[in-house]
């Protein structure tokens, strides 16, 4: 099972990247202008990177639990983990540019209508 969380992980992360390489291709020989279609590309490339985190996390926590669940087992579970969580928060942030849990905050600025 956990191998199968791997490949997945593995394959979004490669197969995002060629569809946003080729979608970055195509908009670049169509307007003959790469720069200004650089950051949808970066966007696309960090999202199929979360994707790919979260099932290579997911795939350590199954092997982890699905192995002998030893301490010295668990914590460089905890440790990938970590580095993991990091690394997607960071892309997050990168992506979307606001921390993660101040999104729903901006969201509901951006509703509402001006004072008057």
């Amino acid at each position: 099972m956990a191998a199968g969380f791997e490949a997945a992980g593995v394959a979004a992360i490669l197969l995002v990247s060629l569809v946003a390489t080729a979608r970055f291709l195509r908009r670049a020989r169509a307007t003959s202008d790469w720069v200004t279609g650089l950051p949808v590309y970066r966007t696309d490339l960090g999202r199929g990177v979360l994707l790919g985190l979260e099932l290579l996390v997911a795939a350590d926590i199954l092997g982890t639990v699905a192995a002998s669940p030893t301490f010295e087992n668990l914590g460089i579970l905890g440790l990938v983990v970590l580095i993991r969580t990091f690394l997607s928060v960071s892309l997050s942030v990168e992506i979307e540019g606001t921390w993660p849990w101040r999104r729903r905050e901006l969201e509901r600025t951006a509703e509402r209508p001006p004072p008057d």
